[in-house]
């Protein structure tokens, strides 16, 4: 029953007078706006107005990013370790959470939590921000009664694998912008230069190079099918990424294919064995068993390639092998890495070596960003450069072709 009560709450807003007469207002749960009423005559305070507060989480709101989960555990974490209940930190969260559909989450989340939930139950019901790992760490610390220090230390770790996101969407982010606007040029002199130029070459009524007659062949095959061709790239796109998300077969191959791309391929690669290193070093430290941790770990890898190993390493750890040697039989981690693992594992220190071995990798990607973004600028420079200039010198040469003849 406390749990369907839980369910049936709204929040109100109201106005009223306090004893001296003057005039205030805020929120206050309840079933309804004569409850709500009831409690506030309590309280001493003369009820003008009450009405439902208004649902802000609309389709154009902010979203919930991993980085606000990762501020919104680290604030439960200073919170709890203040010796605040639990259900207690997560309304003032809420309450001072500019982000409408976070903030909805966390009084929903809330609410399970005052029923009778325990926290990690309550979070599971959300798998779109608080992934396998998440869960089983807070359920750790639940258990063992270090909840406080395991948010702080999963607050962490979600900065840690969002500061690496970061870094490579912002390396990947210029060269796309680039293809964007070359795409975008093209695009506009096919449809509207190229066009001026062949009705001045008409008028010469003289023979034209080999490549201004390539150049309007395309220019009148885009003007005649260009919205085929942007719809069959849409469709395309929209398929590919449907088959994607729904066909292992499918990520396997792509992941695959990215791992081995000639620029992005080492830095990905870096950053997927930095984010598995510092995920099983997050979970094993908790004291979730070997295995255990594993499953996790293959979830937050984010490439099907190493997900694919993960569970391989995971059976063969199970059945008692040394984690170096399932993990040298995937011919997917650096010898570097191995030799740390197994370190860790002949001195106990395997979650110290995991996190030294993390560190590494990850101030191999920041430097391997730094360098890639120095090496791709003048790159995509000159090939949009190219593309651009080899249109203008194809318009360009029958006028002066004929400019020599004269």
């Amino acid at each position: 029953m406390a749990r369907s009560s839980s369910k049936n709450l709204q929040t109100y807003l109201w106005n009223g007078l306090d004893s001296r007469k003057r005039v205030i207002s805020g929120e206050q749960e309840g079933p309804t706006p004569a409850f709500v009423k009831t409690l506030l005559r309590r309280q001493g305070i003369t009820v003008t107005k009450v009405r439902k507060k208004p649902r802000q989480g609309s389709f154009f709101a902010k979203p919930v990013k991993p980085k606000d989960i990762a501020l919104v555990s680290r604030q439960i974490a200073t919170l709890i370790a203040a010796g605040i209940p639990i259900a207690q930190s997560i309304a003032a969260i809420s309450k001072g959470s500019d982000n409408p559909r976070l903030g909805e989450m966390l009084t929903k989340i809330r609410r399970d939590v005052e029923s009778g939930m325990n926290f990690s139950g309550a979070i599971r019901r959300y798998p779109g921000h608080f992934d396998r790992l998440y869960v089983n760490l807070v359920s750790v610390g639940e258990e063992s009664g270090t909840l406080d220090h395991l948010m702080m230390k999963v607050a962490s770790y979600l900065e840690r694998i969002e500061e690496i996101k970061g870094k490579i969407k912002a390396a990947m982010f210029y060269p796309l912008m680039v293809i964007f606007v070359a795409i975008t040029i093209i695009a506009i002199m096919m449809l509207f230069v190229i066009p001026e130029f062949e009705k001045l070459f008409n008028s010469f009524g003289a023979g034209l190079p080999t490549l201004t007659r390539f150049m309007l062949d395309c220019s009148r095959w885009f003007q005649e099918y260009w919205y085929f061709f942007m719809a069959y790239l849409a469709i395309g796109f929209i398929v590919l990424r449907y088959i994607y998300k729904r066909s292992a077969k499918m990520q396997f191959m792509m992941d695959r294919i990215i791992l081995h791309l000639p620029i992005f391929g080492p830095v990905l690669r870096k950053a997927t064995v930095a984010r598995f290193c510092r995920t099983l070093a997050t979970m094993f430290g908790a004291g979730v068993p070997l295995v255990d941790a594993l499953g996790a770990v293959a979830g937050a890898s984010g490439n099907q390639v190493y997900y694919n190993a993960t569970y391989q390493i995971r059976r063969d750890v199970s059945t008692g092998r040394p984690l170096e040697a399932s993990m040298a039989q995937t011919k997917l981690f650096p010898s570097m890495v191995l030799q740390m693992v197994a370190t860790g594992e002949e001195t106990g220190e395997l979650e110290s070596m995991l996190n030294k071995t993390s560190d590494y990798f990850e101030n191999e990607v920041n430097d391997a960003v730094d360098a890639m973004s120095s090496l791709i600028e003048p790159i995509m420079i000159v090939l949009l450069g190219g593309i651009v200039g080899t249109i203008v010198v194809a318009m360009y040469l029958p006028i002066f072709k004929l400019a020599a003849a004269f």
